[in-house]
């Protein structure tokens, strides 16, 4: 058998046609093209997610847990076995101030918009300067104890204590 290319075609039922909904009773989907009778499901631009009937939805009857602290703090963690492993890595210099940009650049501290907490788990025996928001007391034992430092950076005033103080400011420049 030769095949010539005026033969070649696809396998029956390799490319499909689109069903043209709504064209006529003929065409086995006229008149309400496949959707039913009436309604809101009949209609376009409708996508009813979790709605139940008129029911309570599932994710509205379930129990809520938990909070999300609107003054809580976001520290990027870090232990001292880490650093201790990035130093010998050479991926961080123990000559310099490791401080939360020194820790980013080493891929050490992720995230943390509050700056960096340091956190006594493992052990280091580099001498080494830390300038970090905050430090666990075992971490500032064990950095002493190899000879570094541990250099905790102000808390930040709360925006709220801060506008007190302005209008108490503001208060006390009227009354004179």
């Amino acid at each position: 058998m030769t095949i010539k290319l005026n033969d070649i075609r696809d396998n029956p039922g390799a490319r499909k046609e689109r069903i043209r909904v709504g064209r006529g009773i003929g065409s086995g989907k006229g008149k309400t093209a496949g959707r039913g009778q009436k309604g809101q499901k009949s209609r376009s631009g409708v996508a009813i997610k979790g709605f139940e009937g008129g029911q309570m939805p599932l994710h509205m009857r379930l129990p809520k847990r938990g909070f999300n602290n609107p003054f809580g703090k976001d520290f990027a963690e870090v232990n001292l076995g880490m650093i201790q492993k990035f130093i010998d890595a050479k991926k961080l210099d123990a000559k310099k101030d490791i401080d939360h940009a020194a820790l980013q650049a080493a891929g050490l501290a992720r995230g943390g918009k509050d700056g960096v907490r340091l956190l006594g788990k493992g052990e280091i025996k580099a001498k080494a300067k830390f300038v970090v928001a905050g430090a666990s007391k075992g971490a500032i034992e064990a950095v002493e104890k190899a000879g570094g430092s541990v250099e905790v950076l102000p808390k930040a005033q709360p925006e709220h204590e801060k506008k007190a103080a302005r209008t108490e400011a503001n208060k006390a420049k009227k009354a004179k």
